[in-house]
C-alpha cells in the first residue's frame, strides 16, 4: 500500500498538540517532580519570548508611526521614481455587506494622496448573495464610478465546479476579469499592474498607494514578493465589546511583531501582489478556505524558495468582529479565530510541496517546517499550558510529591513569572490606546481607564478566543472528512452595542 503523505501531514499539527496537552496531564499524575520542572522551564521561555517579541512590536510602532507621517507621494518624485508606469488593480470582494461599509471603504480610496487616475478599482460581488448585493453594488458605482481610472462590479457565479464558495475563488474570478476587460483593453503590461487585495470593510489610509509603490519601485527583485500592511482593527472599535476590542488589538500585535521578523512573515488578509505572480500561480485557489495565507506558500513553491513578503510597517484599517449583541459577538469571535486556525491546512499543501520540490534547499524546507509547526503548536497550547495546567502536578500528584519543596514552590514561581509576564500586557494596553482612531464625540477621558483594564481578561481571551479555536482547526483537520471546515463570512456592519 503506498504511503499517503498528505494524509499524514493532515493529522501531524493536531496530533502534536494533543500529545502535549495529554503528555502534560499524564506527567502530571506519573511524574509530578519531573513535569514541574518543565513547567517553570516553559514559563521562564515564555517570559523570555514575551520580552523578546515586546521588544519587536515596540520596533514595529516606530516604524509604522515614521511610514505613517511620510509623504509616500512626494517621495516618489523627489527621487524621480518611474511610478507614473504603475497601475493599482484594486479588489474588494464583497457578499451581503452593508452600503454603509462598502461606502466607507471606497470614501478611504478617495483619500489616497495619489493619482486616483492610476487606479482600478473592482467590486467582486457573489452571484450568491443575490439582489442584496447586486444593489448595494450598483448604489456604489453610481456613487464612485466616475471617481477613479476604472470601476468594474464583477459578479462570481455560484457552485462552479472545483470551487469552494469563499474569499479565494471570488477574488480569482474578480481579477482575471478585470484583466481582460480592464487591463488588456488598455494594453497595460502585466508588469505595471500591482493587485491589492482587500476585504470589503478595509480602509486605506492615505499614503497607501504612495508607499506600496515606492516599496515595490525600490525592492530588490520586486517581481518575487508579495507586499504586506499592517492591519489595525479599529473602524468600529468604538462600538465593539471589551473582549472584541482586545482580541482584534491582540491580532494586530502578532502581526506587528511579524513584521519586524520579515525572514518568517507569511500572508495575511490585505495583501498586494504583483500581476504577473497571480498569472503565474493561477490567482488564489479557489478550493481552500485560508487562500489569503495558501498565496504566500504557492508562489513560494513556483519559485523554488526565491519568494518572499515585503513589510510594509504601513497600516489599513479594518472592522473589529462586532454583532448586535454580546453573545452574538462571542460566537463570531470564535468562529473567526477558528477560521484563522484552519490556516494550519496550509500544512500538509507546504509539507507535500517540500516533499516533491527538490529544488528549494534542505535548510530552508526545515526553517520553514520547524517555523510553520511551532507556530500552530504554540497557538493551540501554550496559553492552556501556562494558565490552566501549569498546577496540575499540586492537584494530580499525590501525597508524596506535595509534601516536597518542589510542590511548595511550583504555585508561587509559576505565579512570579505569570505576573512579571502580565507588566508586557500591560505596555501592550498602553500601546492599544496609541492605535485608537479619532474618539467620537461621546468618548470621555475616563473611558481610556477602562480601554486600559479590559486588557486584565488576556489569559481568558488567549484561551477561549485563542488556543481552543485554533485546536479545534487542527483537530478538525486530523480528522479529516465530514469535519473539514468550510468558509464563513465574518458580518459586517455599523450598529453599535453597549459595552
Amino acid at each position: 500500500m503506498k504511503f499517503n503523505y498528505r494524509r499524514f501531514f493532515e493529522i501531524l499539527p493536531g496530533s502534536l498538540a494533543w500529545i502535549t496537552l495529554l503528555g502534560m496531564v499524564f506527567f502530571s499524575w506519573q511524574f509530578p517532580a519531573g513535569i514541574s520542572i518543565f513547567i517553570i522551564l516553559f514559563d521562564i521561555y515564555w517570559l523570555l519570548k514575551t520580552i523578546y517579541l515586546s521588544i519587536h512590536l515596540r520596533s514595529t510602532y516606530t516604524e509604522m508611526r515614521r511610514a505613517m507621517k511620510t509623504d509616500w507621494f512626494a517621495k516618489l518624485k523627489t527621487e524621480n521614481l518611474e511610478w507614473e508606469k504603475m497601475h493599482h488593480l484594486v479588489v474588494l470582494p464583497m457578499y451581503k455587506e452593508p452600503f454603509s461599509v462598502v461606502k466607507e471603504s471606497l470614501e478611504s480610496l478617495l483619500r489616497a494622496n495619489y493619482d486616483l487616475k492610476k487606479l482600478f478599482v473592482v467590486l467582486a460581488t457573489e452571484e450568491a448573495g443575490g439582489e442584496e448585493g447586486r444593489e448595494t453594488a450598483e448604489l456604489a458605482k453610481k456613487e464612485f464610478g466616475s471617481k477613479f481610472e476604472q470601476f468594474l462590479i464583477t459578479v462570481h457565479p455560484k457552485g462552479l465546479p472545483g470551487e469552494m464558495a469563499g474569499k479565494g475563488s471570488n477574488e480569482s474570478w474578480a481579477t482575471e476579469e478585470a484583466k481582460e476587460v480592464l487591463l488588456d483593453a488598455k494594453n497595460i503590461p502585466a508588469e505595471n499592474v500591482l493587485v491589492s487585495s482587500f476585504d470589503v470593510d478595509t480602509q486605506i489610509l492615505p499614503e497607501y498607494f504612495g508607499c506600496l509603490t515606492y516599496k515595490f519601485l525600490t525592492a530588490e527583485n520586486p517581481l518575487r514578493a508579495v507586499y504586506l500592511p499592517i492591519p489595525l482593527f479599529t473602524n468600529n472599535v468604538y462600538e465593539a465589546p471589551a473582549i472584541a476590542r482586545v482580541i482584534s488589538f491582540s491580532s494586530t500585535f502578532w502581526q506587528m511583531m511579524q513584521q519586524s521578523r520579515p525572514e518568517r512573515l507569511t500572508t495575511f488578509s490585505s495583501q498586494s501582489i504583483p500581476l504577473p505572480v497571480l498569472l503565474d500561480i493561477d490567482y488564489w485557489q479557489k478550493d481552500v478556505v485560508s487562500e489569503d495565507s495558501r498565496i504566500f506558500w504557492q508562489a513560494y513553491l513556483h519559485y523554488n524558495s526565491e519568494f518572499r513578503v515585503v513589510p510594509m510597517f504601513y497600516p489599513v484599517s479594518m472592522d473589529a468582529n462586532v454583532a448586535p449583541t454580546l453573545w452574538g459577538t462571542m460566537k463570531n469571535l470564535y468562529k473567526q479565530q477558528r477560521r484563522w486556525g484552519w490556516g494550519s491546512e496550509n500544512v500538509p499543501y507546504m509539507l507535500e510541496g517540500f516533499r516533491k520540490n527538490k529544488k528549494i534547499s534542505f535548510g530552508k524546507k526545515a526553517f520553514w517546517t520547524f517555523t510553520v509547526l511551532e507556530g500552530f503548536h504554540s497557538w493551540a497550547t501554550n496559553s492552556i499550558m501556562i494558565f490552566a495546567l501549569g498546577w496540575l502536578p499540586v492537584m494530580i500528584g499525590g501525597s508524596d510529591f506535595n509534601s516536597s519543596l518542589l510542590s511548595y514552590s511550583l504555585p508561587n514561581v509559576t505565579r512570579l513569572i505569570v505576573q512579571l509576564s502580565m507588566l508586557g500586557i500591560a505596555s501592550s494596553a498602553i500601546l492599544g490606546i496609541a492605535l485608537l482612531p479619532p474618539k467620537p464625540k461621546w468618548f470621555k477621558k475616563r473611558y481610556y481607564f477602562l480601554y486600559v483594564i479590559q486588557w486584565a481578561i488576556i489569559p481568558v481571551t488567549l484561551i477561549i478566543f485563542g488556543a481552543i479555536p485554533g485546536l479545534e482547526a487542527q483537530t478538525r483537520l486530523m480528522l479529516g472528512g465530514r469535519f473539514k471546515l468550510g468558509f464563513w463570512v465574518t458580518p459586517k456592519g455599523r450598529k453599535a452595542i453597549s459595552n
